[in-house]
């Protein structure tokens, strides 16, 4: 039975009145609602729900018309607040969400992706002192790669994180002046190159596309957009308010405060956003033009000197002038982990111009099966099958799926997991919980390419949380770790502290053609909020391990030879390293492997007293300037504290397990790291630990261009034993004999087991002299 519509006015018992249609007891179709407190609506209704388009006019002055659905702003609507600022764009339940265009009372404008009241997304946010930034935003915050230019003519772009630079990036002085570097939180954090004014510097075409995006596309494409969109940043909102299904409307909608900081001064002084995964190339290509006003990026050779600079949270540490007669900007760097472009050459040339594509879906929808495979499956104790050739899961995965897996974007393959319950085991071992393992691995991120640090040429993943390193192996290596697996279960199990790389995973996959590519899955020793500012890869041998100034740069895995400090440690601290480095080294001769090697990543920290100077490396006036002789008070910027875990920072990395270490300097006790803009730390074997390093002069190092202003650091180390996995056979013994005919046979690398694990301590003891 059809019920009628009727037109009235009804009043009710707390003093609000609605006049308008009605199809029963419920208001419908047209009709306006008077609250006692002044506010109206009037609008569409749909049983007693405000739907459809509507206006609100508060007491206070606010305003909104535009869409409702069930009583909530929802749709497109602009709403106008009684100080004159107003938000036009697309809302979600009574929250700004999608695009929309806000500009507040103080003239201040964004522009761009909302959600849940935040900028999130691309945006453009333009102050009204004439400061613009364009680019990704985050939670409200400027993150991910982004673009700011000032009133003045200053311009930053680059990465940012939580509102400040964060990453690598450029900053543009008006002069013309270049500074191409890395910053840690708004501060420059690692080796970095400055042109003045009038130099001919790189062209950032090419450091652009080294980053994402190509300067020439972004110049075609200015003029294909009317509305030019980044990522932006506006502080918390307030709480949201919603309106009652009783029309109670209590209060004003949740909104997004305006950015207090756009008339920060221009000389990189302030404090506003890091550097998000994805940046739409097409948005990206027509914010950067059109906030680049078509700038020239090339300027005039009037200038052949250049500044190699280092800097330390701000505080510059090294310097050396160079004459700039001929520029390369290596795109190819070698490093232990250290990001590259997708699409370059590697060893595995078996899926064409996509296989590192490919092989990334390929290892992840194993991965993914796998773990959810074993899994389910009770926990117990390994047993000697469990190592046995017979304990292998195989699947084949058809691209257009099967009974057991699901169809996918990649081509037809075989997977094959290793020793699924003993890797379990060893996860579990680790404290890694399956659910976290599987989505750091195979979440909608992906993983990350990276280039080869060595002459093996394999291919390197690491995935986006930086937790876990995913390596292509040889033949031989896989035939090594198998061999080895039970012996290094009982190593781990036995010695928690152990050094050695943690392995979590080994597979392989197989081509309908018969092409394999086997790898594993390791904890990434460098997983650490701290920027990693050197990493050296420290055998003990010395043939041939330099690495050439020409192809050293910020991210290089530098070599024995190149090694210019010694570390000196808390008592205990070294005691404890020196007795598991023992153990470690112990096993590995047990097994008869060689060419491993200690990665050393070294956290320099700079004196706190000192950074309140940092702007006189930073700003437009002194940035040309050397900065000799300012900096002469040896650091002290880290505290070792007695160890409470209530306040300790308990995000560890997939490559930390133990206990925490004493330290002598402490009275014997269990110690956190006191890390001035990183918080507690605790420390433990390989990971946070603290170290005074001395720098010495080495033989080549006779370059009196390049100035070193600190002879002594504060550092944090993280470190480990990898490359464990070449045995001394047949082949090794020959490359003995041969070089041994050529070089100093004590110098060499392919040594005796047994001679390389004495040797490797030794030139480890001499890195970290005992004080005593």
């Amino acid at each position: 039975m059809e019920i009628s519509e009727r037109f009235e006015e009804k009043v009710f018992w707390n003093g609000d009145v609605y006049l308008g249609s009605f199809r029963g007891l419920l208001p419908h179709s047209k009709g306006k609602y008077t609250w006692s407190d002044g506010t109206v609506y009037d609008g569409d209704w749909e049983e007693g729900k405000m739907t459809g388009k509507g206006q609100i006019f508060w007491s206070s002055g606010a305003t909104y018309e535009g869409d409702f659905s069930g009583g909530y702003l929802h749709g497109s609507g602009t709403y106008t607040k009684s100080d004159g600022s107003n938000y036009r764009g697309v809302w979600r339940m009574n929250i700004q969400h999608g695009f929309g265009r806000k500009q507040y009372s103080n003239s201040d404008v964004y522009e761009g992706s909302w959600k849940e009241g935040v900028f999130e997304g691309s945006g453009r946010y333009d102050w009204s002192t004439g400061n613009t930034y364009i680019g990704n935003w985050k939670s409200g915050k400027m993150c991910g790669r982004g673009v700011m230019k000032w009133a003045n003519g200053d311009l930053y772009d680059g990465f940012w994180l939580d509102g400040f630079r964060h990453g690598s990036g450029f900053y543009r002085f008006a002069d013309g002046a270049y500074y191409f570097g890395t910053w840690t939180r708004d501060l420059k954090d690692g080796p970095g190159t400055f042109y003045p004014a009038g130099t001919k510097h790189p062209s950032l075409t090419t450091w652009s596309s080294s980053v994402g995006y190509d300067v020439k596309r972004r110049k075609a494409l200015s003029h294909s957009s009317s509305l030019n969109l980044g990522e932006s940043r506006a502080p918390k909102p307030s709480v949201k308010r919603s309106f009652s299904e009783k029309f109670s409307i209590g209060g004003l909608l949740r909104s997004s405060g305006r950015i207090s900081h756009g008339s920060t001064s221009v000389n990189e002084d302030w404090r506003h956003c890091e550097s998000a995964r994805e940046f739409s190339s097409h948005d990206t290509s027509c914010m950067l033009s059109q906030i680049s006003n078509g700038d020239q990026y090339e300027s005039q050779d009037n200038s052949s000197l250049v500044y190699e600079r280092e800097y330390m949270q701000g505080v510059l540490i090294k310097e050396k002038v160079r004459n700039n007669v001929k520029v390369s900007h290596k795109s190819k760097q070698q490093s232990k982990f250290h990001v590259r472009k997708a699409g370059n050459g590697s060893c595995f040339d078996i899926f064409g111009h996509h296989q590192s594509y490919y092989l990334m879906l390929n290892l992840q929808l194993g991965i993914r099966y796998t773990v959810g495979k074993i899994t389910p499956v009770p926990m117990r104790e390994v047993r000697s099958s469990d190592f046995g050739d017979r304990a292998r899961i195989r699947m084949y995965f058809p691209r257009k799926g099967s009974q057991f897996t699901p169809p996918h974007y990649s081509i037809d393959f075989y997977w094959k997991d290793y020793c699924p319950m003993v890797f379990r085991n060893l996860r579990e071992m680790f404290k890694l919980d399956a659910a976290e393992y599987m989505m750091s691995i195979c979440g909608d991120d992906g993983l990350r390419e990276l280039s080869s640090p060595g002459k093996s040429g394999s291919i390197f993943y690491l995935s986006q949380d930086d937790r876990f390193v995913i390596k292509t192996l040889r033949r031989s290596e896989l035939k090594a770790l198998l061999e080895m697996l039970l012996k290094y279960y009982d190593h781990v199990k036995q010695h928690e502290n152990t050094l050695i790389t943690k392995f979590f995973g080994l597979h392989r996959i197989t081509l309908k053609g018969g092409k394999k590519v086997r790898f594993v899955v390791m904890g990434n020793m460098f997983c650490t909020e701290l920027r990693i500012h050197r990493r050296y890869d420290l055998k003990g041998s010395s043939q041939g391990r330099y690495t050439k100034k020409c192809e050293i740069s910020g991210s290089t895995t530098l070599k024995d030879l190149d090694l210019s400090y010694e570390f000196h440690m808390d008592k205990s601290l070294r005691e404890s390293l020196f007795k598991q480095i023992s153990l470690d080294c112990m096993f590995l001769e047990s097994q008869q492997i060689i060419d491993y090697s200690l990665l050393l990543g070294l956290h320099f920290r700079a004196p706190e007293h000192l950074k309140t100077l940092h702007s006189h490396g930073s700003s437009p006036a002194s940035d040309g300037a050397t900065s000799q002789g300012e900096f002469l008070i040896p650091p002290s910027s880290l505290l070792l504290v007695t160890h409470e875990p209530i306040f300790a920072n308990t995000l560890r990395g997939s490559h930390i397990r133990g206990s925490t270490l004493r330290a002598f300097s402490v009275g014997d006790q269990e110690v956190d790291l006191l890390v001035p803009g990183a918080g507690r730390l605790p420390v433990q074997l390989g990971v946070n630990m603290p170290a005074q390093a001395s720098h010495k002069l080495v033989e080549d190092e006779s370059d009196s261009s390049e100035v070193e202003l600190f002879g002594v650091y504060d550092v944090v180390l993280y470190l480990g034993i990898i490359d464990i996995l070449q045995e001394y056979n047949m082949k090794k013994k020959i490359e003995h004999a041969y070089k041994s005919l050529h070089f100093d046979p004590l110098s060499i690398s392919a040594v005796d087991p047994k001679f390389y694990a004495k040797r490797f301590i030794d030139f480890l003891e001499k890195v970290f002299p005992d004080q005593s």
